[in-house]
């Protein structure tokens, strides 16, 4: 598996998660990181973006 369909997994991942988790701060904090990790990726920039995710899955957590 290359880089690109892990990060489109986890982007996809982290999508459901969100749209599960109840409206609140949490959910604010993650769309964020989110919105952060899609400008990553649209910039090719694996690095960033899985940072991102993994920011916006603790912001759910």
């Amino acid at each position: 598996m290359n880089n690109f369909t892990s990060t489109q997994d986890q982007m996809k991942a982290v999508k459901a998660a969100w749209d599960k988790a109840p409206a609140g701060p949490k959910k604010d904090a993650a769309l964020t990181h989110y919105q952060a990790a899609e400008k990553a990726q649209t910039a090719k920039n694996d690095a960033d973006c899985l940072k991102s995710l993994d920011a916006a899955k603790q912001a759910l957590a």
